[in-house]
């Protein structure tokens, strides 16, 4: 299978691209700005690619740009969806990546694909949009939907939460600065979410919605714990204000069924799993 992959060179985009080469397929990266239409168009018509993985977006939800969300996960998406479909043969399928924080903060534990969204940040607004005008070209284009709850591993940038615990830890930082630590999400495994794209490129119905999860959210409190017990280092943790967000989703757990039920019961590590894996290479590099 030939897969064209927008955002390669990002955090899921490497994971995603050295499991797909593993299994045999062809990859290849596209390298143009997705906000240039023509740039897009040309090496899109050049790849002709069989199937798609869409991956390039504004995808940090603190990002001081709130325009720039739209002008690439919305715009940069059309531009891409309108390249597809000028190509003389179609892909077979195509992987559009949204998120899960679209269904922003529900009583629904855990959440399943058929909970309304409800957005509470330029993000996830953002991706919600790009759902609803990606399908508007279902009628030629296969397409369909993921929504990865929160996911981690190595080399992922320390903006977000997981590496940066984890840096603090291997470095036996004295102290770190968080916003609210009384939140509980789903910590999973990039790898995981790669192999599960992977295998829905093969078995996901065109114009559906699926779940990237385990169902096994965590406190980020218990998070910090098992670092601790991990290190054998204990942490001063003190809160700034300045990194408490407006509208914070206090429980973010989803539903895998529907996964489930399309690619079977996928390999899922444990977080002190996918912890000691990101600890062990740190440490080894700092």
């Amino acid at each position: 299978m030939k897969i064209l992959v927008t955002g390669s060179r990002g955090f899921t985009g490497r994971y995603f691209v050295k499991a797909a080469q593993e299994a045999g397929h062809e990859v290849l990266a596209l390298q143009v700005d997705l906000t240039d239409r023509d740039a897009v168009r040309q090496q899109v018509t050049l790849a002709a690619p069989d199937t798609v993985v869409h991956l390039g977006a504004v995808s940090f939800v603190g990002h001081a740009d709130a325009a720039a969300f739209y002008q690439v996960n919305v715009v940069g998406t059309v531009n891409l969806l309108d390249a597809l479909a000028s190509l003389e043969t179609p892909p077979q399928k195509i992987l559009l990546s949204s998120s899960a924080n679209v269904y922003g903060n529900c009583t629904q534990s855990p959440i399943t694909e058929a909970q309304p969204p409800a957005p509470v940040n330029h993000y996830a607004m953002s991706k919600l949009a790009m759902e609803y005008m990606a399908k508007t070209y279902l009628d030629r284009l296969p397409l369909f939907f993921v929504r990865p709850f929160n996911y981690t591993g190595l080399g992922q940038a320390e903006s977000f939460i997981i590496p940066k615990l984890v840096s603090h830890f291997a470095r036996r930082a004295d102290a770190i600065e968080l916003g609210n630590i009384n939140v509980e999400r789903e910590f999973n495994d990039v790898r995981f979410v790669c192999e599960a794209y992977l295998q829905l490129l093969d078995k996901a119905v065109s114009g559906e919605i699926y779940n990237i999860c385990s169902g096994r959210p965590v406190a980020l409190q218990a998070v910090l714990d098992l670092l601790a017990q991990m290190t054998a280092h204990q942490m001063q943790v003190n809160i700034n204000p300045a990194f408490v967000r407006n509208n914070e989703i206090h429980r973010l757990c989803g539903s895998p069924s529907k996964l489930i039920g399309v690619i079977g019961e996928p390999k899922m590590p444990e977080l002190s799993e996918t912890l000691a894996w990101m600890l062990e290479n740190t440490t080894q590099s700092s």
